[in-house]
């Protein structure tokens, strides 16, 4: 079967291209001195190579064996050369799509085929993959925090006449660009949590397939409200969060309870933050009153383990979108 090495070689050496162009200074850019966040930003990208490999593996593997699979369907029609290349081609496109999704679950069942043996693996697997999105979650609110730090002394230097209007302006607009950096990075890091959390998905639909509903159980409905007064906006829902912009009275806005006692707000203009569910009646504040998902012990059971993993998957996503918001303006003017 000669005709299968070239798409083989081709498969092998694709690999190889992406995995040599993913060093670290290509994802994150080079380092002149100028950034005071630069160590949190190599932080929340260093926690980014744990999502990334495994997920390449599968994706391989699975490409390679719909190619396998694509070429012997079309030669078992009669196919000639041409067809089975074909066969091949498509056979990847879909094994890849394919062996991303079920990949895991079918390797863990040909490991384990006692049942309660297979739920012990694969808490184990959503434990660990719980602790290292916690460890991206804590690395991007760190490099967050800084950012808007940095945006808070520009400011203040400004408001103190210690730097020009000119000055203060380009310092801010070297934050925000520094900031949509950040959610670049964050958003790859997204992407792959996302990619593996569909083998996760997928695996939970066979040992816990309550779990998505469990972790929908934690988000309230999203209801319009017209604010009373000005309300401050954190970047996440969290006390020690800053406070980078606000939402002015009588405004309207759409509330969803998040957790921790916080909300997420946002307004008709895309504006998006957090502040405290009671400041938005009972419903609101009650729901959001649910533990953190990122509070959750690190061992448990399968199903328990698979809502929090979702959940804390969404949390992360979230975050993301937040962070997007800022980086296009808010949280960044001179006057707070």
């Amino acid at each position: 079967m000669r005709f299968m090495h070239r798409p083989m070689a081709l498969i092998a050496s694709a690999s190889i291209f992406l995995a040599a162009c993913t060093t670290q200074s290509g994802r994150i850019g080079g380092d002149d001195g100028s950034d005071a966040c630069r160590p949190q930003l190599v932080q929340l990208d260093s926690t980014g190579n744990y999502f990334g490999e495994d997920i390449i593996r599968g994706a391989a593997v699975g490409a390679t064996g719909g190619a396998f699979l694509g070429g012997l369907i079309a030669a078992a029609r009669g196919g000639n050369t041409r067809n089975v290349l074909t066969g091949v081609g498509i056979g990847a496109v879909a094994g890849g799509v394919t062996g991303a999704a079920a990949g895991y679950i079918t390797a863990r069942r040909q490991q384990y085929s006692d049942q309660a043996q297979l739920n012990q693996a694969i808490a184990q697997d959503v434990s660990t993959e719980n602790q290292q999105i916690d460890r991206s979650q804590r690395a991007f609110d760190l490099l967050l925090d800084c950012r808007m730090a940095t945006a808070a002394r520009i400011r203040g230097d400004f408001a103190a006449g210690k730097i020009s209007r000119e000055q203060a302006q380009a310092g801010m607009q070297y934050v925000r660009a520094k900031l949509a950096n950040d959610v670049a990075v964050a958003q790859r890091i997204n992407e792959r949590i996302g990619a593996r959390g569909a083998q996760f998905d997928t695996a939970f639909t066979e040992v816990a397939p309550v779990a998505r509903d469990q972790a929908g159980a934690r988000i309230g409905r999203t209801m319009p409200v017209t604010t009373a007064g000005v309300i401050p906006l954190r970047l996440r829902p969290d006390t020690a969060a800053p406070e980078f912009t606000q939402v002015e009275a009588r405004e309207r806005v759409t509330v969803r309870p998040a957790h921790s006692g916080y909300a997420l707000i946002e307004t008709e203009g895309g504006v998006r933050g957090y502040a405290p569910a009671e400041m938005f009646g009972g419903a609101a504040d009650a729901q959001s009153r649910q533990a953190s998902p990122n509070a959750q012990p690190a061992t448990g059971d399968v199903r328990q383990l698979a809502a929090t993993n979702i959940a804390r998957r969404d949390n992360f996503a979230e975050s993301v979108a937040t962070a997007n918001a800022a980086a296009s303006g808010q949280g960044f003017e001179l006057a707070s």
